[in-house]
């Protein structure tokens, strides 16, 4: 006789009777969230919690820890900025403008950088660039020296091929000025150290620090004509410190701050400088005579690393310009033969009685001579080939265009 079952024909099995009910099984989620968020909130309470600072009335200083000596290189650079810094000065122009509407004149502010004082007499270097706005004479040029003291200066003379500018300060009430000490370009070498002095974004008299990167570089000027045989250096120049000088590590000139390579316009790690030597020839010919009356032979140069990869010293012409004395002479360029040979160009050893080493020496002979003139230029043509020889050319110099 089989068992009775106490179930009813329609009640769940057992094992479905004893499963929670979906209800009761949410209350208790909710309960364990609720409690964990909880207790995660004491726990975080308790851990973070700031602790109000304690006071101490008798506080004191504390002891300053001797430094001792400065280091030899670092009371070099002192030295250095004390010695030059009294021959740097901030340069600013500006022009009188007439406000639309009204008869009112105010003055407005045109362009602002460095430069340095030249010699005895108040004349001061500066970029072309810098007073390129009131070349023309339309506007005033205002020189700041090292103790505050502002002067109006007048333009002797620009050329705006060099990026170069004399200014002359004639009512200086500061007692005698502090001309730069000048050194020489010709002997400079990739890796030497070089002090910028300056007043980038009209911060007076900041001193920069770096090393010269690259010679014989080029870039084009204020008026589109290239600039050749400049400095490249890593020594931070920016706006307001063009026109300043480039100091070698005894304090001397080496070069004129120029001008950046930068989309931005800010330092960027590469500056260029125009060489002391060019800026010797060319600042003097300014004094004399307002201008540059020299001629041209119209030659590029390359750049001295060539000479060193080479074993060669003169001045190898990379280009020739047409039209130039230096083509009408058969003066010979670097030229690309074929199958992408490089055919070196003439390498200048000497001009009249003088060598020939750099593009500063070429720039120096030309300075000594006027248009109308003869060089004897000796060359070395057919470098490293069988043809290699000396050739002596004539070439009559005409003006620079």
């Amino acid at each position: 006789m089989e068992p009775t079952s106490s179930r009813g024909p329609h009640e769940a099995p057992d094992s479905h009777r004893n499963q929670p009910h979906p209800i009761a099984f949410l209350r208790l989620f909710l309960y364990c969230l609720v409690v964990a968020i909880f207790g995660a909130w004491v726990i975080s309470y308790w851990t973070t919690k700031v602790t109000p600072p304690s006071l101490n009335p008798d506080a004191q200083p504390r002891t300053v820890t001797p430094r001792g000596d400065l280091a030899e290189d670092e009371k070099s650079t002192i030295d250095l900025f004390q010695k030059s810094a009294d021959s740097v000065v901030f340069i600013t122009t500006s022009q009188q403008v007439r406000r639309y509407g009204s008869a009112k004149i105010s003055e407005m502010a045109t362009g602002q950088g460095s430069g340095f004082v030249w010699d005895h007499e108040g004349h001061i270097i500066t970029n072309y660039h810098v007073v390129k706005s009131i070349a023309n004479g339309s506007g005033l040029a205002r020189v700041t020296f090292a103790d505050a003291s502002t002067y109006v200066a007048s333009i002797v003379g620009t050329s705006p091929e060099h990026d170069l500018a004399v200014l002359e300060v004639t009512d200086f009430q500061g007692g005698a000025f502090q001309p730069i000490e000048v050194g020489q370009s010709a002997d400079l070498q990739v890796g030497q150290k070089v002090f910028a002095i300056g007043n980038p974004f009209g911060f007076d008299h900041t001193l920069t620090t770096g090393v010269i990167s690259g010679l014989g570089r080029s870039i084009e000027g204020e008026d589109g004509r290239q600039i050749d045989d400049l400095i490249q250096t890593d020594a931070a120049i920016n706006p307001g410190n063009s026109g300043g000088p480039l100091l070698d590590s005894g304090g001397r000139l080496i070069g004129v701050n120029s001008a950046i390579y930068s989309p931005s316009g800010a330092y960027a790690g590469i500056g260029f400088a125009i060489p002391v030597d060019t800026v010797n020839s060319v600042v003097t010919e300014l004094i004399r005579h307002g201008e540059i009356k020299r001629p041209y032979l119209g030659v590029q140069i390359a750049p001295p690393t060539i000479n060193a990869r080479l074993n060669i010293k003169g001045a190898l012409v990379a280009e020739v310009i047409p039209g130039s004395p230096a083509e009408a002479a058969g003066i010979q360029p670097t030229i690309i033969a074929q199958q992408n040979q490089i055919v070196l160009g003439d390498l200048i050893v000497q001009i009249d009685e003088s060598p020939i080493q750099t593009h500063g020496d070429i720039v120096k002979e030309l300075f000594k001579h006027q248009v109308g003139d003869v060089l004897r230029v000796k060359v070395v043509r057919g470098l490293y080939t069988e043809k290699q020889r000396e050739v002596d050319l004539n070439v009559e110099l005409k003006e620079s265009i």
